[in-house]
């Protein structure tokens, strides 16, 4: 079985970051680690990953950056500097993880291939009672679940109905996965990214433009998405020309990413 890093990123919500490592940690197929990829969160956060990696038999890593505005994608590349597996899961510090998530994910997982999952929106009210109780995670007639077919996990319709359709849009490093030599390929995240949009979309374009495959998981690597209020979107206009440059060049690997080329 490959070794897969779990990389959650996270900025200052410690509460709902303790709700997803819980579910990380009660997975059928556990991590090879965990790595906490940090956009510059303040105290509470670092004590939180300390005291959960304490008690964890899985490797918990704080890969922490100082704060100074949204940079996911520089942290999400540190996050993969501090990770030790062969094969890297993404997802956000509010996605709460069905027990086979990474079953599922390691179970479709192909060299030359990036895995998009389910995500399920939660209401407010939801949200709330789960951040409360760690560990609980929502039944199918649970109130407060969109699209809640969506959660449904049956191993039979994985196989038969994951599809590859599908570009570079409408993928989300929320619940995304890939072979980390793939991930190198491309140079990983662009960090000239900086401010809320699109930085995973254009990691997947470059993806593609290297030929990778996509491959869209049903009925499997199910995750739900705990409610936040909509980050600031200033940062569109000069994000979108950032991609727009990639999608009509056809770049396969960013100058300043994974690591920085000459």
């Amino acid at each position: 079985m490959i070794s897969i890093s779990l990389i959650i990123t996270t900025y200052n919500r410690p509460d709902a970051l303790k709700a997803v490592l819980v579910s990380a940690l009660n997975q059928t197929l556990p991590p090879f680690d965990i790595v906490i990829a940090d956009d510059g969160s303040r105290e509470e956060t670092r004590v939180m990953v300390e005291s959960m990696a304490r008690i964890s038999r899985i490797p918990i890593h704080h890969a922490w950056q100082e704060d100074r505005g949204f940079r996911a994608a520089a942290v999400r590349n540190l996050g993969v500097r501090q990770a030790g597996g062969e094969y890297l899961v993404f997802i956000d510090g509010d996605i709460l993880l069905h027990p086979g998530f990474l079953e599922d994910h390691a179970h479709a997982a192909r060299r030359n291939r990036f895995i998009k999952g389910s995500r399920l929106m939660l209401k407010p009210d939801l949200t709330a009672r789960l951040i409360q109780s760690p560990g609980q995670l929502p039944g199918f007639w649970t109130s407060g679940v969109e699209s809640r077919l969506k959660m449904l996990r049956f191993k039979v319709l994985r196989n038969l109905l994951s599809t590859s359709k599908g570009g570079w849009d409408n993928v989300r490093t929320c619940n995304l996965s890939l072979y980390r030599e793939d991930f190198e390929r491309v140079n990983g995240f662009d960090e000239g990214f900086e401010g809320w949009g699109l930085e995973d979309t254009e990691f997947v374009a470059r993806l593609i433009f290297s030929g990778m495959n996509r491959l869209n998981l049903r009925f499997a690597g199910i995750g739900w998405h705990l409610y936040h209020r909509e980050e600031p979107r200033d940062a569109l206009p000069q994000n979108q020309a950032r991609l727009d440059r990639t999608l009509s060049s056809g770049l396969k690997q960013c100058q300043k990413g994974f690591v920085e080329l000459a």
